[in-house]
């Protein structure tokens, strides 16, 4: 079978170990990236399976209709980059593991390390060192400070959970129920959104991005931050108002903030006006990047090759498809 993986940046798919069940069909990889229909359509003009790293590149309508090879995209996690409904119209399966009780634990741990990192100046301290010179700013401690957690869902409650070993006041804000599970796992519910932003000395977003979430935090959010707070967002980036960001740290409030997500990605050329910022630690979403994390996501992705190949397909969300065979 003919497969194609996508967007592999750091060419680390064929060196994990879980490669080596697609031995024997035929696997083209991809490592740079391209949102170039024309482009795509001549690469994947043979694929009979495609395989998505995350949200990478977006499958849509125009470029769905010109893969009349393909029969199966496979993936984990959620899927809004691709159009279901075209694909199910075309007979192609779209199969998608989502690991519905296990979070992310490689993110929580990068978000852990981004507020460190911003809190105590290190990558300004090491930039320093490198050129010469020998303590050039003063550090924020973090304990006994209040850490707030914007929307307490799987990788929220991990993070709350290393603020409560740091020794921080942990401070829920989300929806009625993850606030019923904050106060069920011992920590506060802020009184408000607007308090929550007022009170967080670090305030970490966790928020599920969906329709209802887009431009949850707005600018009047971030005036309310305190000029000595770190805002932290290793979820998405169309959680907070366009713009709203950049803005609000050059006026001051919040006074730093540490990125791991953008609108666009990838940020090549360094042309993101976050980027041009000191007060701003910028990552290029690692969250889920790491050797174990991609062990098992590949695995389960390539099991659902192997399992359409067999003719039994797996975690399928298009089911309709099935029905339709």
């Amino acid at each position: 079978m003919n497969i194609t993986i996508l967007d592999d940046y750091q060419n680390a798919v064929r060196h994990l170990a879980c490669f080596a069940k697609l031995a024997g069909h035929d696997v083209t990889i991809w490592n740079d990236h391209t949102k170039d229909a024309d482009m795509l359509a001549e690469r994947l003009k043979e694929t009979e399976a495609l395989v998505l790293i995350r949200e990478r590149t977006p499958i849509r309508a125009p470029l769905i209709e010109r893969l009349s090879r393909l029969k199966l995209i496979s993936q984990r996690s959620v899927y809004p980059h691709i159009d279901v409904e075209t694909c199910t119209r075309r007979g192609i399966i779209v199969s998608s593991d989502m690991h519905p009780d296990r979070p992310s634990f490689a993110t929580a741990e990068l978000t852990w390390g981004l507020v460190i990192a911003a809190m105590r100046c290190i990558p300004q301290e090491v930039a320093a060192l490198k050129g010469g010179r020998w303590q050039s700013t003063l550090g924020t401690a973090l304990r006994g400070r209040t850490l707030g957690i914007f929307g307490y869902g799987r990788i929220g409650s991990v993070v709350a959970g290393y603020g409560k070993a740091f020794g921080m006041k942990v401070l829920v804000w989300g929806r009625t129920s993850s606030l019923a599970r904050a106060r069920a796992d011992g920590f506060t519910a802020a009184a408000s959104k607007q308090a929550l932003f007022e009170q967080s000395d670090v305030l970490s977003l966790h928020l599920r991005f969906i329709d209802a979430t887009r431009n949850s935090v707005t600018s009047g959010d971030l005036a309310r931050m305190k000029p000595t707070a770190l805002l932290v967002n290793t979820s998405r980036a169309g959680l907070i108002e366009p713009g709203a960001l950049a803005a609000a740290l050059k006026a001051g409030r919040p006074g730093m903030a540490a990125v791991d997500v953008y609108e666009e990605e990838p940020v090549l050329g360094a042309k993101h006006p976050l980027l041009a910022l000191d007060n701003v630690v910028c990552t290029p979403h690692l969250g889920y990047v790491e050797r174990d994390g991609y062990e098992s996501a590949f695995g389960i992705i390539f099991d659902q090759v192997l399992a359409y190949a067999a003719g039994k397909p797996i975690n399928v969300v298009n089911p309709e498809v099935l029905e339709k065979r």
